[in-house]
């Protein structure tokens, strides 16, 4: 298991659920809540509302990983509890923390509520949600913004282990390759991507940069395009040329500059490759980036001038 925050006494993976009885209700309840906190449905087979709720409570709790544990009781075999919790009807679910409830509802309720539920106890106990891999992935993403690449590559990988279906670790692995020079690499982490993956707004930016890494390998000297485009400044191949050498030295505000320039004197240019670049430039960087924000409403007032 990832160690980066999260409960720390976490069940382990497949022992989220468990169907609890008169005989073990001490120890996977009362006592189990100790470590980490424990949602109790009570239920019976003939309840229609209770298969209602008890597969998307338990799908909640699947996914928050072991945050939370889940201990199904039927009432109708197990009457001695119900009596003593005074459970006058069902379904009725209670939480428990460190041996007390916390918190319950009785009834099925929508599925954004049930989220709400599990993620309000969850956090009531300290832990996350998503069994820490959120905080992972902040960590992740320090590291790639402090240069060590190579640590960051290591921990969304080991994030994937743990969510191989978390869109975020797989762009943050392809990004940390691409800061890495290996770029065979992160074409590999890019084609391990899930298919239902593959248009979320973390993988079209992670896409987005290999795709501007590749070009950069081929971008000639700077200097020498600059001087060939301040010798013609018609030449657009050469401004174009330029706008990549210029993001490949990490200057991205000027490449976007030329890059608009590029616009306003061709918007056809090559089949409209200006803006087609803009716009992979504008995917590649952060949403808030100021380059981004700047660059797409000079792009739009000469799109709509």
């Amino acid at each position: 298991m990832l160690e980066l925050g999260g409960n720390a006494n976490a069940a382990p993976k497949g022992d989220y659920v468990k169907d609890v009885n008169e005989a073990n209700f001490m120890a996977e309840v009362i006592e189990k809540s100790q470590e980490v906190p424990v949602i109790v449905d009570f239920w019976a087979p003939w309840c229609g509302p209770c298969r209602q709720l008890g597969p998307a409570l338990e799908a909640e709790v699947e996914a928050a990983k072991g945050a939370v544990v889940m201990a199904k009781v039927n009432v109708d075999e197990n009457q001695m509890i119900a009596g003593q919790l005074r459970i006058q009807s069902i379904p009725t679910v209670y939480a428990f923390w460190q041996g007390q409830p916390i918190d319950g509802f009785q009834g099925a309720l929508p599925g954004s509520e049930i989220k709400k539920f599990v993620e309000k106890l969850i956090e009531a106990a300290g832990g996350s949600a998503d069994g820490g891999l959120s905080e992972a992935v902040e960590a992740a993403e320090a590291m790639l913004g402090e240069g060590a690449a190579e640590d960051a590559a290591e921990t969304f990988a080991a994030i994937l282990e743990e969510d191989p279906e978390l869109a975020e670790a797989h762009g943050g692995l392809i990004r940390a390759r691409i800061a890495l020079g290996d770029l065979d690499a992160a074409e590999a982490a890019l084609a391990a991507v899930p298919a239902k993956l593959a248009d979320t707004a973390p993988i079209e930016a992670a896409r987005a940069q290999l795709d501007l890494a590749k070009q950069a390998q081929s971008a000639g000297p700077a200097d020498d395009l600059k001087a060939k485009v301040e010798a013609d400044p018609n030449d657009h191949q050469a401004r174009f040329d330029y706008a990549q050498a210029l993001y490949a030295a990490g200057e991205a505000e000027e490449a976007v500059d030329q890059l608009l320039e590029l616009f306003r004197r061709d918007r056809e240019w090559n089949g409209g490759a200006a803006k087609t670049q803009l716009f992979t430039i504008f995917d590649a960087l952060k949403p808030t980036d100021p380059v981004v924000a700047k660059g797409r409403r000079k792009l739009s007032s000469m799109i709509f001038a």
